[in-house]
């Protein structure tokens, strides 16, 4: 199975090709600058400069894209928009990693994570910025997209156990009553969907068991 991954230089990116190589998948990181991951195959292009040419051979385009200052919190949507119009009407899968604080909290699905009294306000507008991205996503009839939302606690150096709980779209909780996932059992998740998933324009979350 051939996957790219966009934006894999970053944490949660360069977990997921080094999942994906370790599984034996032929993975191309898709980076601006040099090449920091496991990947041997590259495409040194930005995310907006990609273009439908490039992505036509893969089965999965894994968007590990993220932006965190106020002036390109807009780029969540802009750039899943740009992939989504290069992919458009094509078999190549969509994966995106996606942000915990649109998940709601009531079966209703009337609130949202983020919507919370305990939710830190300065979270907020990347959860906003996301949230409008998921929105906007969900409207895509003509790509073959699936959201991954991870847990509320999303720990960048937490362990590697290789279990989760697959959930979908409300806040789950383990046994244990936490809402925890670290970025390699994330990375974990994600190549399984792209692997054996068939969430196809649905969003999804993982949390660890």
């Amino acid at each position: 199975m051939k996957i790219a991954v966009v934006a894999a230089n970053g944490k949660e990116g360069r977990l997921i090709v080094k999942e994906a190589a370790e599984r034996g998948f032929d993975v191309t990181a898709v980076v601006r600058s040099e090449n920091r991951t496991v990947a041997d195959k590259v495409i040194k292009k930005d995310l907006f400069d990609l273009t439908a040419e490039d992505l036509k051979d893969f089965d999965a385009v894994v968007d590990a894209f993220g932006a965190w200052t106020e002036e390109t919190l807009p780029q969540h949507s802009t750039s899943l928009a740009h992939l989504c119009d290069i992919l458009s009407g094509t078999e190549t899968r969509l994966l995106v990693v996606g942000g915990a604080g649109s998940l709601y909290v009531d079966p209703e699905h009337t609130a949202q994570v983020a919507d919370g009294p305990d939710f830190p306000d300065a979270f907020k507008p990347l959860a906003t910025a996301m949230a409008k991205a998921l929105d906007e996503l969900r409207k895509r009839s003509d790509v073959r997209w699936t959201y991954i939302s991870p847990a509320a606690d999303f720990q960048a150096d937490g362990e590697r156990t290789g279990e989760y709980i697959l959930a979908g779209e409300e806040l789950t909780l383990n046994d244990r009553g936490e809402s925890v996932i670290s970025y390699a059992d994330f990375a974990v998740a994600m190549v399984d969907e792209i692997e054996k998933g068939d969430h196809i324009q649905q969003r999804i979350s993982v949390v660890r068991k």
